[in-house]
C-alpha cells in the first residue's frame, strides 16, 4: 500500500475515518478513549465576525466547551472575537496561519507557516501549553508529518460534519454528527462563511439532541 500522501480526509467522502488509517497514525489524536457521555466539538477556520459569534452563542446556552482551530491572520483581522473564545473558557488550537495545504506547500514553507499562526497565538495571550494543532484540509505529506507530531500534538477527528460540502443539505450535515457521533467523538464543523448556513442550522440541533441524552460538551 503506497502512502505517498498521509491524511486525505476532507478528499474522501469519509464522514468516520477508515480504521486502517486511525491505525497508521495513531498518534494523533482522533477521539478521547471514554466511556463518559462527553462529546468534543471542535471549529476549524475562524474566529470571523459573520460565523464565530453566532457558534459562541449557541455553545453558551448549552454551557458547552468546545476547541477553536484558529487561522492566524483570521485572530490578527479579529482580536476581539478571539479574546472572546478565549475569555469564554474554551481552547484554542493552531490551525496554520495561511490555511496552507501541505500537499501543495514546500515542508520548510508549511513549518514557517504553521510557527507564524503559534506566534500569532502567543502574541494575544493564548499561548497553549498543549500545542494543539490541526492540518489544514487534513493534509500532510509524511515527512510533514512526521516533523510536526514531535512538535505539536496533531488532532484530527472521529465525526466530520461536511458542513463545508456545498453539494450537501442541512438535514445531512445534522445526520452526519447525529448518526455518527458517541462518546468521546471528536467532531469538527467550521466557523467559516462557506459553513455558516449549515452551521447556523445543525449546531443548535446537535447541542440539543446530544444534552437530551445526557451528554456533556468539553474542550479537549
Amino acid at each position: 500500500m503506497r502512502l505517498n500522501f498521509i491524511i486525505m480526509l476532507d478528499a474522501l467522502l469519509f464522514t468516520k475515518p477508515p480504521t486502517l488509517l486511525r491505525s497508521v497514525y495513531r498518534k494523533c489524536l482522533w477521539s478521547v478513549n471514554t466511556t463518559e457521555q462527553t462529546i468534543y466539538l471542535t471549529f476549524d477556520d475562524g474566529p470571523i465576525a459573520e460565523a464565530t459569534p453566532f457558534v459562541l452563542d449557541e455553545l453558551k446556552k448549552y454551557k458547552a466547551k468546545a476547541t477553536f482551530f484558529c487561522i492566524g491572520k483570521n485572530i490578527e483581522a479579529n482580536p476581539e472575537i478571539f479574546k472572546r473564545i478565549m475569555d469564554e473558557g474554551h481552547s484554542i488550537g493552531n490551525h496554520s496561519y495561511d490555511h496552507l495545504n501541505g500537499w501543495q506547500t514546500s515542508n520548510e514553507e508549511y513549518y514557517s507557516n504553521i510557527e507564524k499562526c503559534t506566534e500569532t497565538l502567543a502574541a494575544h495571550h493564548a499561548a497553549n501549553a498543549d500545542r494543539l494543532l490541526r492540518p489544514p484540509y487534513g493534509k500532510l505529506k509524511p515527512a510533514q508529518y512526521k516533523f510536526l507530531n514531535e512538535r505539536y500534538r496533531i488532532v484530527l477527528w472521529d465525526v466530520l460534519s461536511f458542513d463545508f460540502d456545498l453539494s450537501l443539505n442541512e438535514e445531512k450535515v445534522l445526520n452526519n454528527v447525529i448518526t455518527n457521533a458517541g462518546p468521546g467523538s471528536i467532531i469538527v464543523f467550521h466557523d467559516s462563511l462557506k459553513a455558516k448556513p449549515k452551521v447556523e442550522y445543525a449546531l443548535p440541533k446537535v447541542l440539543q439532541h446530544f444534552s437530551t441524552k445526557g451528554f456533556k460538551f468539553e474542550k479537549l
